[in-house]
């Protein structure tokens, strides 16, 4: 099944929701940042949390998810845009441990528990909008819901799993948003919370072979589900060897010329996507007579 997510909405427009299978995104996100099982779980929750919320914006709007915490895997990163675009890295990708108490991966213990969730969102204005909460737990899906719930005061579930093979691949992957708007009853958001917290882990839904459709049925089961729209998902970097090429003349002509001269050229990696590029002496000194 190709990744993909949808939009939906129940309860007469009083609440939204999408859902996501991922699971050849964050595989295409592990085998470019070669992470091993816990690592590649805290990403892929984040990447598909991210595709989900960049489904939210219109456009050529984007967002940029960082998550700092004090556990093994130091910063992760995921950028995300309104086509389904994703891409997303850590800062340690070799991290592993043995499952928690509840038989899972332990993403709390490789995040940490202390530290700083922040999102920003590029809207085409002349400002970033920027949130920012604390770690609450290291879970990842239960930081997006309380970074929805105080910092864009809306009443969220955000549920993202991962599933893991024994060789490292991905087995299976998904996630979901549900979002309450203005104005729905006490007795909507009651019939949510219950069902939410008996639901199953999602990762294991996508294994069974589940739509994010289905998904989404089963979540609302007995209410009647709108599908508005469904769009494609996949992992995509947008760096290029142009744009290093423009980060080197923006250096100065003196930083150029110490690179022609103590490295006889210039090489760069791409932090999401490990594409590494390479300029040689001779393009340095065409890029060198290009700057000012």
């Amino acid at each position: 099944m190709k990744d993909y997510i949808v939009k939906a909405t129940a309860y007469d427009g009083k609440v939204r929701a999408l859902a996501a299978s991922s699971t050849e995104t964050v595989e295409e996100a592990r085998r470019r940042q070669d992470t091993w099982a816990t690592a590649s779980a805290a990403l892929g929750r984040t990447i598909t949390i991210t595709a989900l919320m960049g489904a939210m914006l219109k456009g050529e709007d984007s967002l940029t998810v960082k998550f700092e915490g004090n556990g093994p895997i130091g910063v992760m990163v995921a950028d995300g845009n309104a086509k389904g675009e994703v891409r997303g890295y850590v800062s340690n990708p070799h991290v592993d441990f043995e499952l928690n108490d509840k038989g899972k991966l332990d993403v709390a213990r490789a995040v940490g528990s202390e530290g700083n969730l922040s999102i920003v969102k590029d809207l085409g204005l002349k400002d970033y909008f920027t949130g920012q909460v604390p770690i609450i737990s290291g879970e990842i899906s239960e930081d997006f819901t309380y970074y929805f719930a105080n910092s864009e005061q809306i009443p969220s579930a955000v549920g993202a799993g991962v599933l893991v093979n024994p060789d490292h691949t991905i087995l299976a992957s998904g996630g979901f948003i549900v979002q309450v708007m203005p104005g729905a009853e006490e007795e909507i958001i009651t019939k949510l919370e219950e069902k939410i917290q008996t639901f199953p882990a999602i990762s294991n839904l996508i294994r069974e072979g589940y739509t994010p459709e289905q998904v989404l049925k089963r979540l609302f089961d007995g209410v009647e589900l709108r599908i508005h729209e469904q769009m494609p998902l996949h992992f995509h970097c947008n760096c290029s060897k142009e744009r290093v090429e423009n980060a080197i003349v923006g250096m100065g002509r003196e930083e150029i010329q110490k690179m022609i001269e103590e490295d006889h050229g210039a090489e760069a990696t791409c932090h999401f996507c490990n594409e590494r590029y390479y300029i040689t002496e001779e393009e340095l000194r065409e890029l060198q007579q290009s700057t000012k």
